[in-house]
């Protein structure tokens, strides 16, 4: 009998490059995202692509919480350039931010030697009642992040969605 994973909940991914608005294509990231969430249960609603402008990126993160998804992954816009500007917009968002998640994210990136990902700024945290989570954008820091990322959503979603005792 197939093992099969128990769902995780509704997700959307954000990309935020502005190459792929100076006509450069894709490069599989938004299929890759998706395949390494779907694996792990998650169903995603769909991926929003967005230039590294911090309107956009509110915008498209405003969109996500409000459309009641349980998480968020951005991927880009992480790193020290003045055009990464994804966890200053991201922190501007959350009510509540959980430094110990980003912190693991980037821990196992160094115990990998993903620099990228070492080198994030890469928030995670709670909006509403929607997980979100900034992910570096080059291949290994967003499998090695996924991979890390994954269990502990998991987790937190479950614990969002617990009902309080009266």
């Amino acid at each position: 009998m197939p093992h099969t994973i128990a769902p995780s909940g509704r997700a959307l991914i954000v990309l935020v490059s502005d190459r792929l608005f100076h006509g450069e294509a894709d490069d599989g990231v938004g299929a890759l995202v998706t395949e390494l969430l779907a694996e792990v249960g998650f169903v995603v609603d769909g991926v929003v692509n967005v230039p590294s402008d911090e309107i956009d990126i509110r915008n498209a993160l405003n969109t996500a919480v409000i459309g009641g998804v349980d998480l968020v992954v951005t991927i880009g816009g992480t790193g020290i350039s003045p055009r990464d500007v994804v966890p200053d917009v991201t922190a501007e968002v959350l009510d509540r931010v959980l430094p110990g998640v980003a912190e693991a994210v980037r821990w196992s990136g160094a115990v990998a030697g993903v620099m990228e990902a070492v080198a994030s700024r890469g928030l995670v945290g709670v909006s509403g009642s929607t997980l979100v989570a900034n992910i570096a954008s080059s291949r290994p820091a967003i499998r090695d992040g996924l991979a890390t990322l994954a269990p502990l959503a998991r987790y937190l979603i479950s614990e969002l969605s617990a009902v309080e005792p009266a």
